[in-house]
Formats: structure tokens, sequence, C-alpha cells
């Protein structure tokens, strides 16, 4: 059963995992030292303890404990029980959720052991923005994504910005990270997959019209400037969403990449049963 621990001072060194949750370049120097993440809020919290990562400890306001009574009773870990400003104080934020665990991370697969029983994957270049990863994954997990493949650059998906966005579907899609953005799409079309790249251009093929296998991996370039040259000139196919003659024609030729991906994704399930 998890042991409750009061605390009060926010400089508590056990509390380390918890400091200062919005300043990005100390949490991904901390979570890469230490192996770990930051899940918040009770939802997203059940789902990451339900997905199998382990938990190092909690830190929570005391009237969260009773609510996650049923998984507390279940885990070895300390739960740092604290008032509001405490939890601010540490956290760096009013936490409005009220309740932080810190899990450790899992050894994540190669590309190659990752796609070996997929059939419509996503695969993402160079995408820094953690809420459109979150968000990206949480269209995957709606709409039958099987994995998802993160070039180099991409943002972390355990970040806690991409957990939150995402309402913890990050947990639902497996995912790898590529070692070699230049050769590795290879790894793919070895396996046997149909390489879409999604465009603007108005000279790609519409999306409802794309040639769709059974091996599909769809990608998406990043927010600013789209897939990069090599990984168009690598696709299989270059397709896009259609636009109306009126967004046209008032100079609106795209959608950003969420809503994009969201539509995208969409596409993907034509065929597949």
């Amino acid at each position: 059963m998890a042991q409750l621990v009061p605390v009060s001072d926010p400089a508590d060194p056990r509390l380390a995992d918890f400091v200062s949750l919005r300043d990005m370049n100390l949490r991904k120097s901390l979570e890469a030292e230490h192996g770990l993440f930051i899940a918040e809020g009770e939802k997203v919290i059940r789902r990451a303890v339900g997905t199998g990562f382990p938990v190092r400890s909690f830190l929570m306001g005391e009237r969260w404990v009773k609510p996650l009574a049923d998984l507390l009773d279940g885990l070895d870990a300390p739960v740092y029980v604290a008032d509001d400003a405490t939890v601010e104080g540490v956290a760096g934020f009013q936490v409005h959720r009220g309740a932080l665990a810190s899990l450790e991370r899992l050894p994540l697969p190669t590309v190659k052991d990752l796609i070996t029983r997929t059939h419509r994957i996503l695969v993402l270049e160079d995408l820094v923005d953690h809420a459109n990863v979150g968000s990206i994954y949480r269209c995957a997990a709606a709409l039958g994504i099987d994995a998802i493949v993160l070039s180099p650059r991409c943002a972390d998906p355990l970040y806690r910005r991409a957990i939150k966005v995402s309402m913890g579907a990050v947990f639902a899609i497996p995912y790898a990270r590529m070692s070699n953005w230049h050769d590795d799409l290879g790894i793919l079309r070895d396996a046997g997959f149909g390489l879409l790249a999604l465009t603007p251009d108005r000279s790609a093929t519409p999306m409802d019209k794309a040639p769709l296998g059974d091996r599909v991996a769809l990608m998406l370039g990043s927010e600013g400037d789209g897939l990069s040259s090599r990984w168009l000139y690598e696709a299989d196919e270059r397709v896009r969403i259609p636009m109306s003659p009126t967004a046209m024609a008032n100079g609106v030729d795209s959608l950003n990449v969420v809503a994009a991906a969201a539509i995208a994704c969409h596409g993907l399930m034509r065929g597949v049963s």
C-alpha cells in the first residue's frame, strides 16, 4: 500500500521530481537524467499506471487522496500530501487537477520492432510543439492508427504538456524514435509500407483518392515548413487535403498540422475493416 507522507516545504528534496514543471529546459534535463515523466490529474494518472509505467512517487492535495484511494492501495510508492500553496511552490503554478505522479519511463522499441504487426502508422518529422504532438496522439488513438514513428528532433510525447493535451492518449499508441533521420524511412519501405507525404501542394493526389495498400505510413511535417524536401522525395505518393475554392481565393491553402492530421487519419480508415 502507498505510504502517505505529509510535506510542507516546497524545497523538500524528496519532491525533486516535481520541481518547476513549466521550466522546459530544466525538465528536459531532469527527466532525461532520471528516466522519469510527470502525469497530471486523476484520469491521466490512472491511464499511465494502467499502461504499466512504474510509479516513483505522488504529490497531491489531501482532497485527492480519497478519489485515488483504490489506485494508491495497490502501489508501493510514497504519496506526498501537501496544501495547495506547497504544491504550487514546488510545481511553479497552480495545479488545478490537484494530483501529480512521477513515473519511470520504459525502454522504447526500435522502429523495426515497433512496426512488426502494424498496418496504419504516422511518421512525424520535426514537430517540436508539445501541444501539437499530444493532440496528434489523441487523433491517432481515436482514428485507428496502430503506431507512431518520431524523427530524432520531434518533441517528447511524455512531456507533461503533451500528455495533458492528449488526455493520456500517448499511453494508448505505441511509438518509437528514429535514430537516423536521413535513412530510417527505408526501414518502413523494406517492411512493405507505402509512404504518403501530406502536403498542401495542389498538384498532390487528393487524400480520398490516395492509394491505400495493406500497410501505409502517413508522413506529417513540422508546424511551419512542413515536410523536408528529402522526405517529400522519398514518398511513394504526395497527398493533400482539398481546400474549398473560396478558401483558396482568400489565400487559405492549408490547415494547421493537428487539423490536417485528424482529417488524414480519418482518410486512412478507408478500406480498413
